[in-house]
């Protein structure tokens, strides 16, 4: 399958109540070939209306650290969601729509085969991460699974909420900087 008719099926998607509501499904947005894929948990009202992730302010946050530390997210690397529709008044997503939605996500990763996925924020650290994951004592730790290195960090919008933790998700960022190049023998200029 291609990235493309894989992008086309999830389109065409309405395996649950989601499907239903949203305005826009967001697959994801960047480099399918990147070396980096970073997963949030779902789109909020901005992404819906857009259709890509992470457009709102938490978006222009997170654009701000990855380009601290020479990421974007047209070149190289992948911003995807665990579950591509938005759940209604921003909600957490349900564990049954994560299950459905998964299926998209799973297929993703075994297209790109990313070194190194960043989980933003707690949901998606927990379910891709270890469901005891605790985002305000594990952040910026790697931990490695099927090959693929793994690292949760904070949610742009509790960031938002939570200036003081801002320091320490630069530091997260500094620390998949010096990742990428460990593991990909290269910096992003």
């Amino acid at each position: 399958m291609t990235w493309q008719e894989l992008e086309t099926q999830c389109r065409g998607c309405l395996q649950c109540e989601l499907g239903q509501t949203r305005t826009n499904l967001v697959f994801g947005v960047g480099n399918p070939e990147a070396e980096v894929l970073f997963i949030g948990e779902g789109p909020g009202e901005q992404e819906d209306l857009k259709g890509e992730p992470f457009v709102g302010r938490s978006g222009q946050l997170l654009d701000q650290y990855l380009a601290a530390v020479d990421l974007d997210r047209r070149k190289n690397i992948y911003i995807a969601n665990m579950v591509k529709c938005r759940p209604p008044g921003n909600r957490d997503p349900k564990p049954e729509e994560q299950d459905r939605c998964m299926v998209w996500l799973k297929q993703q990763v075994a297209l790109m085969q990313p070194k190194i996925i960043v989980c933003l924020g707690r949901i998606s650290a927990q379910r891709i991460i270890s469901p005891e994951f605790r985002v305000t004592k594990e952040h910026g730790q790697f931990f490695e699974a099927n090959g693929i290195l793994r690292m949760g960090t904070f949610h742009p919008a509790a960031l938002l909420r939570n200036p003081r933790q801002k320091p320490d998700a630069l530091e997260d960022f500094l620390a998949l900087q010096r990742k990428i190049g460990e593991i990909c023998g290269r910096t992003y200029e």
